[in-house]
C-alpha cells in the first residue's frame, strides 16, 4: 500500500493539472468567441477588452503599434463603420500553453486564421490572413499581449 500511494498523488496531479490546461483552453476560445461576437456587432471597445490595457501590449500587421490606446485607435479608423467591419470568424486555433517561472500556466501561444467577410463602398470583399497571439493569464484572466496579424 506505501508504494501504491505515491503513484495514486502523482496520478491526482496530473488529473489536476490536465483540467487546469483545458479550462485554460476553454477561457481563450471563449475570449476569442466573445471577441469575434463584439467585432461582428461593430462594437470596437468590447473587441479590445481581450488585449492587456498596457502601454507593452503589442500588435504587429503593416506596421507595429505598441500601447493598448494606439492599438484601439488603429482599430477606431481603420474599420469605421459596420460595413468596414463586416463578419469575423476564427479557424485552426491551435492553443499551447506554457508554464512560468513557478512551473504554473502562465502564458500561451495561440495561431489560427482569421475570415472577414465585409462590404467596403458597395463591394463585396473578403479578407483572410493568419496570426499568431500572446496570452499572458493575470489576475483579470486571459489577455492578449502580442498580436501578429497578417
Amino acid at each position: 500500500m506505501k508504494r501504491l500511494v505515491p503513484v495514486l498523488l502523482a496520478l491526482l496531479l496530473f488529473a489536476v493539472l490536465v483540467h487546469a490546461q483545458s479550462s485554460d483552453e476553454a477561457a481563450i476560445r471563449a475570449a476569442m468567441a466573445t471577441q469575434a461576437a463584439a467585432w461582428n456587432r461593430a462594437d470596437i471597445p468590447a473587441f479590445m477588452q481581450v488585449y492587456e490595457n498596457s502601454p507593452e501590449t503589442t500588435f504587429i500587421g503593416a506596421t507595429l503599434r505598441k500601447g493598448y490606446g494606439p492599438i484601439l485607435e488603429r482599430y477606431t479608423k481603420a474599420y469605421s463603420t459596420p460595413e468596414q467591419m463586416g463578419t469575423l470568424t476564427f479557424s485552426n486555433l491551435e492553443i499551447r500553453l506554457l508554464p512560468g517561472s513557478c512551473g504554473a500556466v502562465e502564458f500561451a501561444v495561440v495561431t489560427g486564421s482569421f475570415h472577414l467577410d465585409r462590404t467596403a463602398h458597395g463591394d463585396a470583399k473578403k479578407d483572410d490572413g493568419i496570426f499568431s497571439l500572446v496570452w499572458r493569464k493575470g489576475p483579470q484572466g486571459w489577455k492578449i499581449v502580442l498580436d501578429h496579424t497578417s
